[in-house]
C-alpha cells in the first residue's frame, strides 16, 4: 500500500531526530564569535516542527555552567493543533527553548539562562542544543540565518499564476486578482500573494513585525477593520525575491475563491 511522505513525517515527529549539516556555523554573543564549527547537527525534539542546531560542548566559546536536569515531560500537551500535521499539539516556534520534550539537562551559555540543554540521548552525547533567540546573530557560512535554523527538508516555491482570485469576509470583497503568485510551502496551506493594486479595501500599516526563516522580516496590514489580516515581505530573501511588496491574507480568517472554488479554512497555529 502507498504512503502518503506527509503520513511518514508524522510517524517520527514524536521521536527525537537530528541531521548532520555540511555547513560551517557561527553564532556571536555579546559582540564576540561564542562558537564556529563544521560539525553541527540540526536537532528536533519530539513534536518539535523546527529545528535547533546542536554543537559539539567543546567549540562553544562561552562559558557553560550546568542546570537541572529534565525528564522531558515539560510540554505535557501543550502546543497547537495542526491536524494536518499530527494528531497531538505540535510546538511551534511561538513555544519557547525552555520546554523541552526531551530528557536532558539545562545549561547557562555565557551568562544567557537556560540557552543551552545537553541531551541525555547517548547518540547525542557531548552535543549542545542551543536556543537561537538566546544568540545575537547566527550564520550558515557567510549568510545571516534569520528566525531559526532552516530545515534541509523544507521547501518554498514561490511560482506566478494566471489563476483567479478573490478574498472576501462577511461578504465583502477585500481582494480580487487574475495574477496572483502562489506560495507553496512545506507541511503548510498554499498562500496566495497579491499585487497592491488589486487589494480593493484600504490597507492601515500594522506595528506588528514577524521573521520567516525561508522569506524573511514581514510587516503586516489591518484591512477592513481586521487586524494584522495581511502581510508583505518589504525586502523578502533573494531566492523569493518575487514576493517583493506583495499582499498576502490570512487564508484561517478570510474566506478565499480560487477559480470559482472557494476553499476551507485551515486549521494552522494562525488560526
Amino acid at each position: 500500500m502507498a504512503v502518503r511522505v506527509r503520513d511518514t513525517f508524522s510517524q517520527t515527529l514524536g521521536e527525537l531526530r537530528h541531521e548532520p549539516t555540511a555547513k560551517r556555523i557561527r553564532a556571536e554573543l555579546d559582540g564576540a564569535i561564542a562558537l564556529d564549527t563544521t560539525e553541527a547537527v540540526l536537532l528536533w525534539e519530539p513534536r518539535r516542527v523546527v529545528p535547533s542546531y546542536a554543537v559539539p560542548a567543546a567549540v562553544i566559546r562561552a562559558p557553560l555552567v550546568d542546570g537541572a536536569d529534565r525528564d522531558g515531560s515539560d510540554a505535557g500537551q501543550v502546543g497547537l493543533a495542526m491536524p494536518e500535521v499530527s494528531q497531538r499539539p505540535v510546538l511551534d516556534p511561538s513555544i519557547p527553548f525552555s520546554v523541552h520534550t526531551a530528557a536532558g539537562r539545562m545549561l547557562d551559555v555565557g551568562g544567557r539562562v537556560g540557552a543551552g540543554y545537553a541531551l541525555a540521548d547517548p547518540d547525542l552525547a557531548g552535543y549542545v542544543v542551543l536556543d537561537f533567540a538566546a544568540f545575537d546573530a547566527w550564520f550558515e557560512e557567510d549568510r545571516p540565518t534569520l528566525g531559526h535554523p532552516r530545515d534541509p527538508y523544507h521547501r518554498v516555491d514561490a511560482l506566478a499564476s494566471t489563476r483567479s482570485v478573490r478574498i472576501e469576509h462577511e461578504g465583502q470583497v477585500l481582494a480580487a486578482s487574475e495574477r496572483p503568485v502562489l506560495v507553496f510551502e512545506t507541511m503548510l496551506p498554499t498562500r496566495c500573494y497579491l499585487p497592491r493594486a488589486d487589494v480593493r479595501a484600504e490597507l492601515v500599516p500594522s506595528p506588528t513585525r514577524s521573521t520567516c526563516a525561508y522569506k524573511g522580516h514581514a510587516s503586516y496590514w489591518t484591512v477592513a477593520g481586521l487586524p494584522d489580516i495581511a502581510w508583505s515581505y518589504p525586502e523578502p530573501q533573494e531566492e523569493l525575491a518575487r514576493l517583493q511588496d506583495l499582499v498576502c491574507f490570512f487564508d484561517e480568517r478570510v474566506d478565499v475563491t480560487v477559480d470559482g472554488v472557494t476553499r476551507p479554512r485551515p486549521i494552522t497555529p494562525w488560526s
